[in-house]
């Protein structure tokens, strides 16, 4: 069972230091994956459950998507320019990329994605509140 942690409203860039270091967006205090690609369901410290709802990780999937065409396009422009690559290298490197650069930021697209989730929807509970307050 979890056990309630007193919580104050984390700023954007200890989420974004916490996704990082794959470490749950909202204590700090444990890590995200038990194994190379496989999840706790929750924080053991906080109770905050990790995947909220069916298709929670699509977001994730955009932002491993968005990080593999900007490596798998950008490394073999920035080769050639730097070193004078072929064209045949240039695809080599480029494929290479767009196979690799998935698999290797995978866990973070996913740490990333509940990271800035959290945060957002932090920012609209706490506004929500003050909302309610104003009203009473």
């Amino acid at each position: 069972m979890t056990r309630a942690v007193p919580l104050e409203a984390p700023a954007f860039l200890a989420v974004l230091g916490r996704a990082v270091r794959l470490c749950c967006p909202r204590c700090g205090r444990t890590r995200l994956y038990r194994g190379a690609f496989r999840m706790h369901e929750a924080c053991a410290a906080c109770g905050l459950r990790y995947e909220r709802a069916q298709g929670y990780w699509v977001g994730a999937i955009y932002v491993n998507f968005a990080a593999t065409a900007a490596v798998a396009l950008g490394a073999p422009l920035v080769l050639d320019w730097v070193i004078g690559l072929s064209l045949r290298r240039q695809l080599a490197v480029a494929i290479a990329a767009a196979a690799l650069v998935p698999l290797i930021f995978f866990r973070y697209s996913r740490s990333l994605w509940l990271g800035l989730e959290f945060f957002v929807s932090e920012t609209d509970e706490r506004r929500e509140r003050r909302l309610l307050r104003r009203r009473r």
